[in-house]
């Protein structure tokens, strides 16, 4: 320890804040946005769509099949510059293969 440099801890300081900000960036970004919402008079939830994502399939009705420990960071970036992804894939049993649900907060005061 002896050793360490001034640039060196801050090098590691500005690191963790980065990660910190990186793994905390969905939760603020979800703050902000449901603040927003509901300043505009909107769903808190769904911003009036009556419908959200689900979170086993992200919307698309797919699964990969494996589960959360088959993540190949090399093919999911070969799919997203639109190539064919080579791990197979199966329909979601969360949503049906829909891939959303209908909003628990706003469809129902709709619905009329």
């Amino acid at each position: 320890m002896d050793h360490i440099t001034a640039n060196e801890i801050a090098g590691l300081g500005v690191g963790s804040f980065l990660l910190c900000a990186t793994i905390y960036a969905p939760k603020v970004d979800a703050f902000i946005s449901n603040s927003q919402r509901s300043s505009l008079g909107m769903c808190k939830r769904c911003g009036d769509l009556r419908l959200i994502a689900c979170t086993g399939c992200k919307g698309t009705g797919r699964v990969k099949e494996g589960g959360l420990l088959s993540f190949n960071m090399l093919d999911d970036l070969y799919e997203s510059l639109g190539g064919e992804s080579t791990v197979k894939t199966t329909r979601c049993t969360k949503c049906q293969a829909k891939g959303s649900f209908c909003c628990p907060d706003c469809s129902k005061l709709r619905s009329v």
